[in-house]
């Protein structure tokens, strides 16, 4: 397996790793939470119901045995044998129609008083669905099993006919409470909380409930968005390690290229490498210094072998054996040309000669026509050439850049606020906003200068608000004259503000984001603002300073 393909498996397989780890416990640990906030939630409902029958059944029960008058109900008729202590009774299988029906039994002087709680008093308890969602409901189950309320899913059906065997009511039924998620009476997975309802003789079930699937519908956005982004990461792992391998594998083909290059015999083809990690680039200076050492042996051989023997040549080290093998060559043709050299002697003196004469003839040419050219170019590039046109301009674009953006920060954050103030800032900008308009300003500052207790938070809001005034004056006004005043008292800055405009009616003018955002500067700091323009303009504004 190549490097790149090495590079690629691991980067993508531990990125897949760790993304669908952490994404797997991201869901798991969202679950657990929702489940328990569920839970608690359901839990909640269901104690605030119990707790309102108790206090309906309670109520019945004392008005009932406090009253004289004694009226029997007649629907239900009692067994002789059965009921023959005064209590609270669940009757609903005696009722001849199976209506939910918890009956108040009152035996006076041998006498029973009867008393059916109306059913829609607890139906109004159970039914009212605030805070349950689309499939939540609370309801309760006898001793029977059998529903004692209506069933929201089966509003034609009575109670009494609908079986709920479900594990809540199971536990409820052998006096347990507790949570958790099981199948309701329809067989439908759910969320529930149960509860036993002992009250007298009563021995039912009350279980608040909504379904799994309902509640797990955010679970399902979260695990598709996690599967979304896990894919993202995924292919952005794949793009980022296939730029990773290019930039570490294309220097090692370049210089697997060069190698076979020179393996070959070719050792005059140079190594271009580009933007290369450190190690590659280290490992490239290497080989090139390998070819420039082999290119340079190369060249010395080939001299000696055209018989250049007074080629000189410096080995790299003392190592270098290849170098040094080079030398002994030389040295040794040369000893060997010196005999031959002596019978020789007079015609190389003559073509020594000739070739000296030759020499100083280029010397001569290059000095008289080379030369010459040469200076006329430098000359050229002296004088015609020359930038210092574009100084001045790049300077006044620079210096015009720069007041912009002097300007801008100004009027976004003055620095002047945290030097001197916000009056001493505030007549700065009015002095400033004065030189392009026409309409007089009258600012006057009374704050306490260095003794002043104004925070940095309200003096920025003060000047927001001026601001704010200012602009709408000279824009809608038509005002001539615009006076502030701006007062520290010990505990209170007031600002007042007057333009001489046309004004506006507050009842019957739209007011617009400015002086919307000048109350709510105002009400951040607890402050007043009153506001009078009838053929005027006046804003007077108070805030309390908090040290």
């Amino acid at each position: 397996m190549s490097v790149r393909n090495w590079i690629l498996l691991i980067i993508n397989s531990l990125v897949i790793l760790v993304v669908t780890a952490i994404s797997f416990s991201f869901y798991s640990e969202f679950s657990k939470v929702l489940d328990k906030g569920i839970l608690l939630h359901l839990n909640s409902i269901k104690t605030l119901k119990q707790i309102q029958l108790e206090l309906l059944i309670e109520e019945e029960w004392n008005s009932f045995n406090n009253n004289e008058t004694n009226e029997n109900n007649n629907e239900i008729i009692l067994p002789e044998n059965n009921y023959l202590v005064s209590g609270i009774y669940d009757l609903t299988p005696l009722h001849p129609k199976k209506t939910t029906s918890i009956g108040l039994l009152k035996i006076k002087n041998g006498v029973r008083f009867l008393k059916i709680i109306p059913y829609p008093k607890i139906k109004e308890i159970l039914l009212e669905r605030t805070g349950m969602g689309e499939t939540g409901e609370s309801y309760l189950v006898g001793s029977d099993y059998k529903l004692r309320s209506q069933s929201r899913f089966y509003p034609n059906k009575k109670p009494y006919q609908i079986q709920a065997k479900t594990l809540g009511v199971l536990n409820g039924i052998n006096k347990k409470e507790g949570e958790g998620i099981f199948n309701d009476y329809r067989n439908i997975e759910v969320y529930s909380a149960f509860n036993p309802l002992i009250i007298g003789n009563l021995n039912w079930v009350i279980l608040s409930e909504i379904d799994v699937q309902e509640v797990t519908i955010p679970l399902k956005k979260m695990q598709f968005k996690l599967l979304l982004l896990t894919i993202i990461i995924i292919i952005l792992s794949i793009v980022l390690s296939l730029f990773l391998t290019k930039i570490i594998t294309n220097p090692l083909k370049k210089i697997q290229l060069s190698l076979q290059i020179m393996a070959k015999g070719n050792y005059n083809e140079s190594l271009v490498l580009r933007k290369s990690p450190l190690e590659i680039t280290e490992m490239y200076c290497a080989l090139e210094n390998l070819r420039i050492a082999i290119v340079g042996a190369v060249d010395f051989s080939v001299d000696i072998g055209k018989m250049n023997l007074n080629t000189t040549y410096k080995p790299k080290s003392n190592d270098d054996q290849l170098g040094l093998s080079l030398i002994k060559m030389r040295d040794k043709l040369g000893a060997f040309r010196a005999a031959e050299n002596k019978i020789n002697l007079a015609n190389k003196r003559l073509l020594v000669t000739n070739l000296e004469n030759e020499r100083r003839r280029l010397a001569r040419e290059l000095h008289d026509g080379v030369g010459p050219l040469l200076t006329t170019i430098k000359l050229y590039v002296q004088n015609k050439i020359d930038q210092s046109e574009h100084k001045e301009s790049l300077k006044t674009m620079i210096d015009t850049t720069i007041n912009e953006i002097r300007q801008m920060t100004n009027i976004l954050m003055p620095t002047s606020l945290d030097k001197f103030g916000i009056g001493a800032t505030l007549s700065n900008y009015v002095n400033n906003i004065q030189k392009s308009i026409k309409t007089s300003i009258l600012f006057e500052d009374l704050t306490k200068e260095n003794a002043s207790k104004i925070s940095k938070e309200q003096e920025i809001n003060i000047f927001r608000i001026v601001q704010e005034l200012i602009n709408n004056s000279i824009k809608h006004s038509n005002a001539t004259k615009i006076r502030i005043t701006l007062t520290e008292f010990d505990h209170l800055l007031s600002l007042f503000y007057f333009d001489d405009g046309i004004g506006f009616d507050i009842e019957k003018v739209n007011l617009g984001s400015g002086i919307t955002n000048i109350k709510e500067r105002v009400e951040i700091f607890d402050g007043t603002l009153e506001i009078d323009s009838y053929k005027k303009t006046i804003f007077e504004i108070e805030m309390p300073i908090k040290i």
